[in-house]
């Protein structure tokens, strides 16, 4: 069974404003505002340019950001709160 795809809303669908250590996210479908702390916002920008597998997200995230927790566990734990906030969709 080949890995699950996870992709992130279109990118007019989120507001995304830094606050310090926080990233307030408006995520206009739901009307719900968000706060998150890396590397969420890292992560919903990555899938806002298109869907991609457990494993290509976190060889993206290694490359282009410095990940203090860089296991596809955590990753993985990461994506479910994601989904279930409704901000990321797994296909």
């Amino acid at each position: 069974m080949p890995d699950a795809l996870y992709r992130g809303p279109p990118e007019d669908g989120l507001l995304i404003t830094p606050l310090d250590a926080f990233t307030a996210v408006y995520h206009r479908a739901s009307g719900i505002t968000h706060l998150l702390t890396e590397p969420a916002p890292q992560i919903l920008a990555i899938l806002q340019e298109g869907s991609l597998s457990l494993g290509a997200l976190l060889d993206r995230l290694e490359r282009d950001y410095d990940l203090a927790d860089g296991t596809r566990e955590a990753l993985a734990a990461r994506l479910d709160e994601l989904i279930e906030a409704g901000l990321v969709a797994r296909l």
